[in-house]
């Protein structure tokens, strides 16, 4: 290759390669061509050699190149405008559906398949934001745009109709208009039961019978949940608390919508419960569980057992905070104005003396007075008995409850460390007493259970005896009765196990709930649920139970 002289003008030098890429000079070429026929070639396109000019057309290949290449997706334009584009572009997003098409795709609708008691996570993400269900698989997805998971999902299987979890609007996909169906309305209503302050009173009125999907018959409020793997503490308690007329009604009919999710998840739990148009018997404690375990620091979870008393405990505190409960100030949220009492605390220091004759008997000196606010009262079983003779080796101890109730009636003493104490309810009583009776107890060695059954009238339990009276409140003398609710029962299993201690008991919890409308009782254990008899309700280890005050009891000043 002949040097350029260096002081040779660039432009009469022709044969010198140029340092710009080829690409720029192949455009270059073209661009330099001459015309053929009066009409110049396209800038973006090689010119055909001068031997084949004559044999084709110049304007018809040049407009057929163009095109191929342009459907192909490799014509390179230098515009601006066309950078941004896809090369494929979105299928066209429509605001309402085409005339004659309203239904289109809700014939691929599986309610079968939908479960949304579930917590509201995206399937692909785990994001909790903007989740859609889809109603023909039941996956949650998150988002409906063209770049969302939901919207790939539509094109990927052809599911072509959700529902968002939050505002309860159906939507297609990948078109992306909204559903205005009203033959959608059960399915919103499963999403998120709502239901009217008539229909709330009548759900002690009433009976009502319903009957899901598949045609299996069930009664409002009397439904199974899941046991996920050892929730069955979980759900007695939850069971218990929905039958609380007050608090059952409050979670119903409030708008908790700007409350924490606690608040929230427990409301939408209870109106499922008492779900009319449920689309299967049973419901799945789930995403409240989920909450519970966040809240709770995992000490609560649904693969680990826990005591129902000490989840109660928690869970009624922290609830009373999620609906705005104060910390100090009484009566302050739903929680307090219909659980918690007042209890007066009488205690004495335990002194030896020479001719002391029974250890817990009150001296008129020294005696401490407080007064206690209260959720839940403990009440002790007596010792079950050591030995038993061959003939009643098989006989269980028994006790009625107005007997250990006796802890509260002001006058009998009991022994706490190095102190005398003895208790007494004060006015006003609250419109429902729990109970628990204190079944276990742990030393340095080995965690006991007393067997010992409490008998219990299931209607008119006079609670007067164990009040302080107050003339001003409530009239001396006359009955305050309460009828029982609910009642949470303990059964203990004998469970195989290799380790050295063999055989060894597994906690079986069991409610009983009380239907107003029927005055029936129906036993519930994880998904069964079976009649009872009332009377035969104390034939179980009963643990904690739930007495509602009877109405027109309210006394002056309460």
């Amino acid at each position: 290759m002949p040097k350029r002289p260096a002081l040779e003008p660039l432009e009469e030098v022709y044969d010198a390669p140029s340092p710009a890429p080829k690409r720029a000079r192949v455009e270059d070429e073209e661009m330099e061509s001459p015309t053929t026929n009066g009409a110049a070639t396209n800038g973006h396109l090689m010119s055909p050699r001068r031997q084949d000019q004559e044999k084709i057309d110049i304007l018809g290949a040049d407009a057929e190149e163009h095109a191929e290449l342009e459907e192909a997706g490799a014509l390179d334009d230098n515009d601006d405008d066309n950078d941004n584009e896809p090369a494929i572009s979105a299928p066209k997003r429509q605001t309402a559906p085409e005339a004659g098409y309203t239904d289109l795709y809700l014939d691929t609708i599986n309610r079968k398949v939908l479960d949304f008691d579930f917590e509201k996570l995206c399937s692909v993400t785990l994001s909790n934001i903007n989740v859609y269900a889809c109603l023909v698989c039941g996956k949650y997805y998150q988002g409906r745009g063209p770049k969302s998971q939901a919207y790939f999902h539509a094109l990927d299987e052809g599911h072509h109709v959700y529902v968002n979890m939050e505002t309860k609007k159906v939507f297609v996909l990948p078109e992306g208009y909204e559903v205005t169906s009203k033959s959608l309305d059960d399915i919103k209503f499963v999403v998120d039961p709502r239901v009217s302050k008539e229909e709330v009173t009548k759900l002690d009125r009433e009976p009502k019978v319903s009957w899901d999907l598949s045609n299996r018959e069930y009664i409002p409020g009397f439904i199974g949940m899941n046991n996920i793997k050892a929730n069955d503490y979980f759900n007695v308690v939850i069971q218990a608390l929905a039958h609380v007329a007050p608090l059952r009604n409050y979670f119903m009919l409030e708008d908790l919508s700007t409350r924490p999710q606690l608040a929230q998840r427990f409301s939408t739990l209870v109106r499922k419960i008492w779900n009319p148009r449920a689309f299967k018997t049973h419901v799945s404690p789930h995403e409240l569980l989920q909450e519970i375990a966040l809240r709770s620091s995992k000490r609560f979870t649904l693969s680990d057992q826990s005591d129902p008393v000490d989840f109660l405990s928690w869970f009624l505190n922290n609830l009373h905070l999620a609906v705005g409960g104060s910390r100090t100030k009484p009566n302050s949220s739903i929680i307090q104005k219909v659980f918690q009492g007042t209890l007066k605390i009488e205690q004495q220091e335990i002194s030896a003396r020479a001719d002391a004759g029974d250890r817990l008997r009150f001296e008129d000196a020294a005696v401490q007075t407080s007064i206690s606010p209260f959720l839940v009262l403990t009440l002790d079983l007596p010792a079950a008995p050591l030995f038993q003779d061959a003939i009643e080796k098989n006989i269980i101890p028994q006790v009625p409850l107005v007997n250990i109730l006796r802890k509260y009636d002001g006058v009998t003493p009991q022994e706490k460390m190095k102190n005398r104490v003895r208790y007494r309810l004060v006015h006003p009583l609250p419109p429902c007493l729990l109970f628990n009776i204190k079944r276990f107890s742990k030393n340095k060695f080995v965690s006991e259970r007393n067997p010992t059954i409490v008998t219990f009238p299931v209607h008119s339990l006079d609670m007067a005896p164990y009040v302080e009276p107050n003339p001003k409140l409530y009239p001396v003398g006359e009955p305050i009765w309460y009828d029982l609710v609910a009642n949470i029962t303990h059964e203990a299993v004998r469970k195989k196990d290799d380790s050295v201690e063999g055989e060894q008991e597994r906690k079986v919890w069991r409610v009983q709930v009380r239907d107003r409308a029927r005055d029936e009782w129906y036993g519930i254990q994880d998904l069964f649920v079976e009649k009872e008899r009332g009377e035969t309700l104390f034939t179980k280890e009963a643990y904690l139970m739930v007495w509602e005050r009877r109405k027109g009891q309210m006394g002056r000043g309460a």
